[in-house]
């Protein structure tokens, strides 16, 4: 009996989506939904708009090329407004124009999974939502979401924030991890690449591109690389333009049987002339102000993808502690400097303290030796120009090969005399 009256309840909202006359009034955590419904609909910039309403409330119009489930919440710390949809196209969208600044003060807008979508509206007062309506017109060419949101006390913002997690969202919110080859009993090196950013995050902007979209190139490149050279084992973090949090990059390295992790990145700095390609290893004393900076920059990355990072600082104090009791740190340094030379080498000039470290989040796996390694600095021109050149790429990833062969050699030699 209850089957079926699910099954009647999926079949008219179906029957009401396709007459094309639906509207959902709801509060932050219900959600729309339709798992059936899963067609890519395109962002429609023309009447779509995030601005002021009176009284300090806010408005947010999007235009969609067709009906989509869709789910908003907020988030605290920073405050935020969260908007999930299965599945939107964002080509078209520029968030200078889409945004007039008052109660929000950014937008980000991208993939956030496979097969999902997500905006993120940061706020800069407490505000809660008073209404969420989906329209679309007769034509069936157009459908318009509208939200409201009304000022609030802080306390009562806080007591509507999180994650819901009913239905098809607690899929979205629970995802595993992409399923990684287990570690091969060949004796090949398993080397999990990283390539920062993506999806709603795209990491630095430049002329058009995007720091999520050069490090995929590159990682998919230097994979082919390291697999066509024989001795190496690959698997990567990400294969496509989506988000991945960080604390799934490092599950997904353990769970691959990682014998080494290297991050991607390639960040722009505003203030001085910094280039060069540079190699980090963790530590909590950062070399200098500039990798203090990127090391923030690159933790805001789940925050700014509207990630709820509530609870996580005991797991990262735990992972701190026991890398301090082993072995690992000295054997990330040694891979550093292998890969400092072999970089020397095949592309010559690298940043001028090419050997740093930095408290990056990411590097924080206490069993694997994992290194961060920024391929250039997007806000200088030489850089760019390497970044998009690929014979420079094919250089910087021949300099990685042949550093990972060389220190997964002198790696073993030591580890065996550690066991005599």
């Amino acid at each position: 009996m209850k089957i079926s009256a699910w099954l009647w309840k999926i079949a008219l909202l179906l029957v009401l989506l396709w007459a094309g006359s639906l509207s959902a009034q709801e509060r932050p955590g219900r959600q729309l939904s339709a798992p059936d419904l899963s067609a890519l609909a395109r962002f429609q910039p023309q009447g779509s708009f995030i601005r002021d309403q009176k009284r300090g409330g806010l408005e947010i119009a999007l235009n969609l090329s067709q009906a989509v489930p869709y789910r908003v919440f907020t988030l605290d710390q920073p405050m935020r407004l969260v908007l999930d949809f299965r599945e939107v196209d964002w080509s078209a969208a520029d968030a200078a124009t889409l945004l007039e600044p008052g109660q929000a003060s950014a937008v980000r807008f991208g993939v956030f999974r496979p097969g999902w979508s997500r905006m993120v509206v940061d706020l800069k007062h407490p505000l809660i939502l008073k209404s969420a309506v989906m329209r679309t017109d007769q034509q069936g060419d157009q459908t318009t979401l509208d939200l409201r949101l009304s000022p609030a006390r802080l306390e009562d913002f806080r007591a509507q924030t999180g994650h819901p997690n009913a239905g098809i969202w607690g899929q979205l919110q629970n995802q595993p991890a992409p399923a990684p080859p287990a570690k091969p009993k060949d004796g090949k090196l398993v080397v999990v690449l990283d390539p920062g950013h993506g999806g709603i995050d795209p990491g630095a902007q430049i002329a058009g591109l995007n720091e999520a979209d050069l490090m995929l190139i590159f990682a998919r490149e230097l994979q082919e690389r390291l697999m066509r050279s024989g001795p190496f084992q690959v698997v990567l973090t990400r294969d496509a333009d989506v988000f991945v949090p960080l604390e799934r990059r490092i599950s997904i390295a353990r769970a691959a049987g990682a014998d080494v992790f290297i991050s991607l990145h390639a960040d722009a700095l505003a203030q001085g002339q910094a280039s060069g390609a540079t190699v980090y290893t963790l530590s909590e004393d950062v070399s200098d102000w500039a990798s203090q900076l990127l090391a923030e920059r690159h933790e805001r990355a789940d925050l700014l993808a509207g990630v709820d990072l509530s609870g996580q600082d005991d797991v990262i104090a735990d992972v701190l502690m026991d890398l301090a009791r082993q072995e690992t740190s000295p054997r990330a340094d040694a891979l550093a400097d292998a890969l400092v030379q072999g970089l020397q080498q095949q592309i010559g000039r690298m940043h001028k303290r090419p050997r740093q470290s930095a408290a990056f989040s990411v590097l924080k796996s206490p069993d694997i030796p994992s290194v961060l390694i920024e391929l250039g600095f997007l806000s200088n021109q030489q850089d760019l120009d390497n970044l998009t050149s690929p014979d420079w790429r094919a250089k910087a990833a021949e300099g990685i090969r042949q550093a990972l062969s060389l220190w997964a050699q002198t790696d073993a030699a030591k580890r065996q005399l550690l066991r005599k």
